[in-house]
């Protein structure tokens, strides 16, 4: 593929930048459109990004609709049928300057005077459009093959609330239309998976900006499925030493400042809240209450390893534009847990906690994940806690642990916590960017800080390390996971409605009844759906709201020979047998946690 560089020199473009080169030049080729259906359009920033483009536009007061982005979008195909050619230039700083004055773009305008004096101010010109950017470009618009526009939606100028908020118009392009079509699919797959779309449909959780924006409301069926998330990771804990506690959502502003997290992460927490005299906030995370807990007696050795688990509500104050359903909230909560113990159990209760996870992830049927020993950057000196001697022993300690059980892990710098660094377990979604499920954060930090003590064998006082571990992460983004894994089809013990009962007609609702007490009886979530309505209405509602398992379709044969005809999830066909055992087979499921 030919390009142009901002001298005018024209070359080849080398095979890894070519994707870069095209969503730049399709930025321009979009903007270009816009100005020719909107003149009075004032452009800001229009950069490639990892999957397609964007352009921040000031359009005054005019909102556009999904017809105008259609429209934009046909304009772009006028224009690279039109093949017009990109054009370089370069311009001294008065030149540049005038030139966006007379061109009214006051944003360009403004641009420069942010540049450097040496700055080589270059432009791009394609038929009327000009644009003050580095390059390099496609030569000739049709050379953009395959392009669409996806959306649109605002962003601040120079990411500033202070100043005036911009429409930002986002699009993809790729150098084939198979490449444009396998990303339609992948968007098509997104949707069907969509944790928010299939919440609301299966009548999960809600949101309401009268609430407040990233604050989820669990209904009572998402409840259910959130609860039986809770039960079993603190059955898990319970048989492996752990014991929970229940600590309060709010935090003294000196507790944080002891901490640490008031320095290093006031910036994602709530303001703070005057209360007679002090200052309270919402907290972010849990270490601080369980470090008062370990520190509420005297401790010896042998009581250690202590093990601190709770479902802990948590907040945090996520911009409005990275909230995402319940999986990136500002309230969410975290399958936590905090390890007190010696050095030399270090490397013991680092195993538990990874056996555990992994235990857990053979239980959810997850394998697509990989491992991360997040380190800390040394050059960054404000988001890290000061201490090379304690972060040098913190990431021996950790990596010589993994190292010693054999876990695969790649390393990362500047992932680590403020106070230790971590192991990160990352999953990889069906559709989307992998994300941190697991993690397991070593700690010499904190308990130093809060002057935390046990009593060692040889009866002189020791400061324990901590282990920060959390096995589902947050329930919350848990749940979406799994709803987005199972498209809202949950394994039977975890699924809200497991049975659903469907009488065929009015003259056999009397025997379901009797199926529907013998199952509840057994403590199996069943509904009847009784309705004077049409079966296959019934059967394609059930399948829709609520994803059962298996429905039980009762007419009368059925009710004649006291059996039930069994619809198993997914399939059309009906398997006849008793009650008893159809009972019996959803119980062993439901103990086995098949998935």
């Amino acid at each position: 593929m030919k390009i142009i560089y901002n001298d005018g020199k024209v070359g080849e473009c080398p095979v890894e930048e070519e994707q870069h080169v095209l969503r730049h030049s399709a930025a321009h080729i979009m903007a270009q459109a816009i100005q020719r259906l909107y003149p009075e359009a004032d452009f800001a920033y229009g950069p490639a990004t990892e999957r397609g483009f964007y352009y921040d536009v000031d359009l005054g007061t005019r909102k556009l609709s999904d017809e105008d982005l259609k429209a934009i979008e046909d304009e772009m195909r006028k224009i690279v049928k039109e093949n017009i050619p990109f054009k370089s230039f370069i311009l001294p700083r008065d030149e540049a300057v005038k030139l966006m004055k007379e061109r009214h773009a006051k944003y360009k305008e403004e641009h420069i005077g942010d540049l450097p004096d040496d700055a080589v101010i270059s432009f791009y010109q394609q038929g009327d459009y000009i644009d003050m950017c580095i390059g390099p470009h496609i030569t000739y618009t049709k050379a953009l093959k395959a392009f669409k526009i996806t959306q649109q939606g605002g962003a601040y100028w120079k990411n500033d609330a202070k100043n005036k908020m911009l429409t930002r118009i986002n699009g993809v392009a790729f150098a084939t239309q198979d490449e444009l079509k396998e990303y339609e699919r992948q968007v098509e797959e997104a949707y069907a998976r969509d944790h928010r779309r299939i919440g609301k449909e299966m009548r999960l959780f809600m949101t309401d900006d009268l609430v407040g924006k990233g604050l989820p409301m669990f209904l009572p069926k998402g409840y259910i499925v959130w609860q039986e998330l809770e039960e079993y990771i603190k059955e898990k804990e319970r048989k492996l030493g752990y014991e929970h506690v229940m600590t309060p959502c709010v935090g003294t502003v000196a507790l944080y400042q002891t901490s640490g997290h008031w320095e290093h992460y006031k910036e994602n927490m709530f303001p703070a809240m005057e209360v007679e005299g002090e200052s309270f906030v919402l907290r972010p995370m849990n270490c601080p209450h369980h470090m008062m807990i370990y520190a509420n007696k005297p401790h010896s050795y042998r009581e250690l390893p202590i093990r601190i688990g709770e479902i802990a509500h948590d907040f945090r104050f996520e911009p409005s534009g990275t909230l995402k359903g319940i999986e990136r909230g500002r309230h969410f909560c975290q399958n936590d847990a905090h390890l007190f113990v010696t050095p030399d159990q270090i490397k013991e209760e680092i195993k538990r906690v990874v056996d555990l996870i992994f235990d857990a992830y053979n239980d959810f049927g997850i394998t697509d994940y990989r491992c991360v020993l997040s380190l800390r950057d040394p050059e960054d000196k404000v988001k890290y806690h000061h201490d090379d001697v304690m972060w040098d022993k913190a990431e021996t300690a950790l990596r010589e642990a993994l190292n010693d059980l054999n876990i695969e892990y790649t390393e990362e710098i500047g992932e680590a916590a403020f106070y230790g660094p971590k192991l990160d377990v990352n999953v990889k979604p069906a559709v989307g960017a992998e994300y941190t499920l697991s993690t397991c954060q070593l700690d010499f930090c904190l308990p130093a800080k809060f002057d935390l003590k046990y009593v060692d064998t040889d009866g002189t006082e020791k400061t324990p390390v901590v282990l920060h571990r959390a096995i589902l992460g947050s329930l919350d983004r848990f749940m979406a996971y799994i709803i987005e894994e199972t498209k809202g089809k949950f394994p039977t013990w975890l699924a809200p409605v497991q049975v659903k009962i469907l009488p065929v007609s009015a003259k056999t609702k009397e025997y379901a009844t009797k199926v529907y007490e013998a199952i509840n009886a057994k403590g199996i979530r069943v509904q009847l759906d009784d309705r004077d309505e049409k079966l296959g209405y019934k059967i394609r509602e059930a399948q829709q709201i609520d994803r059962p398992p298996y429905m039980l379709i009762l007419g009368l044969k059925e009710a004649e020979d006291g059996t039930v005809s069994v619809r198993t999830r997914g399939t059309t066909e009906n398997v006849v047998m008793a009650l008893d055992e159809f009972i019996k087979m959803i119980q062993e499921e439901i103990r086995t946690k098949k998935h």
